[in-house]
This record gives C-alpha cells, sequence and structure tokens, in this order.
C-alpha cells in the first residue's frame, strides 16, 4: 500500500506540473453531462440524485458567491459533481467564475489519467481499493493547477482577491467531500426515531484553528483579530496590517501565499447509506446566522425539493436582518443535493 500511495503523489506532483490543458478540451468534457451554473433544479439522469440551487446578493455590492452543478460527471450516469464558491476582495466574483469553471475539467482530466495509470499497474482490484486515494490525489493535483493557472494569468488579478472552494462528487453510494476555505458542507440523516439530525462534514478553515495558525505563523503571517471583531480572526502580513484575510485557504489571495495561507484541498470521503437524505453546501453568508441543525431543518420542512435551497437562502437572509441589525447581508447561496428518489 505504501508502494500505491508513493506512486499517487508521484502522479500527482507531475500532473500539478504539467502543461495545462486548453480551453476547448474542458468545453468537449462537459458535453458529456448536463451542468447548471444558476439558481435553478437539475435532476440526476440515471441516478436517484436532485440538487436545487439558489444564490442571493446580500447589501455589499456584487454577488460574489457562484455555484456548479454537472449531472453526469465524467460520462457516469451514477455520477454527479456539485461545487460552490465564495469570492472575496476587489476581485472575489470574477476570481470565484473562473475557480468554478476551471476546477471540475481539471479534476476529470486528473482523475481520468489516475484511473488510467492505476488499471495498468493492477487492474480492476486496484481500482476498487483504491477509490478514495485516487480522487484524493486528483482534487489536490487539480487545485494546485488552477491556483498555478490563476497566479500566471495576464487576465485577472488574484493578488489581493480569491475565493473559497467547496465541493462534492457523488459516484454510487461514494461521496468525496473537498473543502477550500469557510464555506461548509453538512449532512441530514435519519436518526433511529425518523427525525433529521445534522452532520457536519467539513471544516471552517479559519485562521485560529490550531493546524492553520501554526503553519501561518511557521510561514511569519500573523493571526489576529480586530478590537471592532474580536470573534473575526484575521491573516496579516508579517509588517503591515493587510490583508486581513478571514480565512486560511483559498484561491488566489497571492499576496499572502508565502505567508501560510493554501489553496490544497481537505479531502474526505463518506459512504452514503439510506438513512443519508440530503447534503446542504453553503457559503458563510448561510452559517454566520444558522446553525447545522437549523439548515437541515428547513430543508427537511421544505414542501418540495424545488424550493429547498431557495427557502433556506431566503430563511438566512430574514436571520441576518434579525439578528445581525445594523450589519449589511452577506451574499447567500446554497446546493440541496438529494440523495434518494422522495418516498412515494
Amino acid at each position: 500500500m505504501r508502494q500505491i500511495s508513493s506512486m499517487l503523489q508521484g502522479l500527482a506532483r507531475s500532473m500539478s506540473l504539467g502543461k495545462e490543458r486548453k480551453g476547448g478540451q474542458d468545453e468537449a468534457a462537459e458535453e458529456q453531462g448536463t451542468v447548471l451554473r444558476t439558481s435553478g433544479t437539475l435532476w440526476g439522469e440515471g441516478s436517484e440524485t436532485f440538487a436545487a440551487v439558489c444564490s442571493r446578493r446580500g447589501e455589499k455590492g456584487t454577488n460574489q458567491d457562484c455555484s456548479i452543478v454537472w449531472e453526469g460527471f465524467g460520462c457516469q450516469d451514477d455520477s454527479i459533481f456539485c461545487g460552490i464558491f465564495d469570492g472575496h476582495g476587489q476581485w472575489g466574483h470574477y476570481v470565484a467564475k473562473a475557480v468554478r469553471d476551471s476546477l471540475p475539467p481539471s479534476l476529470l482530466c486528473r482523475w481520468q489519467e489516475a484511473v488510467a495509470l492505476a488499471s495498468l499497474i493492477d487492474g480492476e482490484k486496484m481500482l476498487r481499493d483504491c477509490q478514495f486515494d485516487l480522487w484524493r490525489q486528483s482534487y489536490l493535483a487539480a487545485a494546485a493547477a488552477v491556483d498555478e493557472e490563476l497566479r500566471r494569468s495576464r487576465r485577472l488579478d488574484a493578488f489581493n482577491s480569491g475565493c473559497t472552494a467547496l465541493s462534492i462528487v457523488k459516484r454510487g453510494d461514494m461521496m468525496v467531500v473537498a473543502n477550500v476555505g469557510d464555506s461548509r458542507a453538512v449532512l441530514g440523516t435519519a436518526s433511529d426515531d425518523g427525525s433529521i439530525t445534522a452532520v457536519q462534514l467539513t471544516v471552517d478553515f479559519k485562521p485560529n484553528l490550531p493546524q492553520e495558525k501554526e503553519r501561518i505563523r511557521q510561514c511569519k503571517g500573523r493571526v489576529h483579530s480586530l478590537d471592532d471583531e474580536p470573534s473575526v480572526h484575521r491573516v496579516w502580513l508579517p509588517d503591515r496590517d493587510a490583508p486581513g484575510l478571514a480565512m486560511s485557504r483559498a484561491f488566489g489571495d497571492y499576496c499572502v501565499k508565502d505567508y501560510g495561507v493554501i489553496s490544497a484541498p481537505e479531502v474526505t470521503q463518506r459512504r452514503v447509506t439510506a438513512r443519508d437524505q440530503f447534503v446542504i453546501l453553503a457559503t458563510d453568508g448561510v452559517w454566520d446566522v444558522l446553525s447545522n441543525e437549523e439548515a437541515v431543518r428547513i430543508v427537511a420542512a421544505a414542501p418540495d425539493r424545488e424550493k429547498a435551497a431557495k427557502r433556506l437562502v431566503e430563511c438566512a437572509v430574514r436571520a441576518w436582518r434579525r439578528r445581525r441589525r445594523g450589519v449589511a447581508v452577506d451574499d447567500c447561496s446554497a446546493i440541496c443535493l438529494f440523495l434518494h428518489s422522495p418516498a412515494p
């Protein structure tokens, strides 16, 4: 197994350093499935999944959130990719859209390369035993390549702007979750008494998390909060009070990439069971005012699946105005991915 792991790490390095594919190949890849990039709904052809998406602009200017749902990801009827991206900084909305458009096809190409190499080594057995390792290394390589592509872009200034990226790939009963930043994925699953409980699937990568803070400090960055925002910890340059980034992982934000902020996702997996009902992917505009349990109750109580994401976002907007009076409402966006067909 150590030999396989070393092979996968080498594969990831070679893919992340390799020449990027041209846009025509990415467009061709999308033709293998159905893609939704706006608020709306999408049924999973050949599977039981259903996705509802909603985004609302806040009171701070341009909506910097965006999303994508790609049904038939990798030309597989039982596969779906969901991603939500939250921009920040002057050009954050452009960075978020660039990552949304680049990350899924980049991940897919690297996954296909990893599968091809693994099948040459040990055929079907290798693929069965190392599915998650292949996805994890593919995600890490894709994220590194996308971040480097942003850094080299002459069309987009991401020096003081960036975005988060939270995504899920579901294939059959396997669900792979990858998170960069402080958006959050929460699972709604049935308990023994029939009620729906919340299970948080991701970590909010804030700068004050011990392992994140230690990495930033080792790279000479600083982490502290401002007097008027004692609960919001931010990343600062060694010698001046800038940029004040409120997360420890992001795409872009190259002004602090040498000081401990990274774009590497945390990648985890979960086997979907009959009890697992839906997954919520939402930006921090939702989680800043709603708890995991509140969000799960809202989605579970939605009269129609088609309106679940809209209902959640509307509840978040009302919570902002009720619980944070005098504070500008943030952009609020959510994807509700239902994992099974509704009961008759």
